[in-house]
């Protein structure tokens, strides 16, 4: 029997991965990002999930672009075009825990996608069962190879259109981009030793960079 993909059941330390890898980040792209991301399965409890970290580095110009690039290259991060607009692929160092990492503009096209539906499998526990049981389904038809992923990806992505229709209506303009900018301002000067604005910060912290959000 051919080995297929895998596909995990929700890791509750899969947040605490994703809190590493972005403090990590963090300190190289905080002054020019307005918000890391945790995006897919990983990032919505109780929904299964191939075992590996999605990011968005969140920025506000396509013109900006260039410079996560250049700062990501220099750590060892491998860019790559997928061809999609307004979203840069990166490749993680060989050294680092597998993830996937993206630059993606605000409110543009693949932002939309990925955060749209982080929060309504989040927010609809019997969505996220039945993507999971959608996924684990597939898995076990599909191979562990190229043409075995994209036939993995290919088969997802009717349902997931499905449930972006669904997520659309649910979105409210820059709540959660906004609060997260304060976040990643404070980590931003605390690393470069101003904890003022970090001391005086109060309540909750925004629902993108809470651990306990997966």
């Amino acid at each position: 029997m051919s080995i297929v993909i895998s596909v995990s059941e929700y890791d509750p330390q899969w947040a605490a991965e994703f809190t590493l890898l972005r403090d990590q980040l963090a300190s190289r792209v905080a002054d020019l990002a307005l918000s890391i991301e945790h995006v897919g399965s990983t990032a919505a409890p109780g929904c299964a999930a191939k075992p590996i970290i999605d990011l968005d580095i969140v920025v506000t110009e396509p013109s900006t672009m260039a410079v996560p690039v250049t700062r990501l290259a220099a750590a060892g991060y491998r860019h790559g075009d997928l061809g999609v607009a307004g979203r840069e692929a990166f490749q993680a160092p060989l050294n680092a825990r597998p993830h996937h990492l993206y630059a993606v503009v605000s409110e543009s096209k693949p932002y939309l996608d990925h955060i749209l539906l982080r929060d309504y499998l989040r927010h609809h526990p019997d969505q996220a069962r039945r993507y999971s049981q959608f996924k684990k389904w597939v898995a076990l038809q599909s191979a562990a190879d190229r043409e075995g992923r994209t036939a993995y990806s290919e088969a997802k992505r009717m349902l997931v259109k499905e449930l972006l229709s669904k997520a659309l209506p649910t979105k409210a303009p820059g709540n959660v981009t906004q609060v997260a900018a304060e976040e990643l301002r404070a980590h931003h000067e605390e690393a470069n030793g101003d904890t003022a604005y970090a001391t005086t910060r109060s309540g909750p912290e925004p629902e993108s960079l809470q651990p306990k959000y997966g």
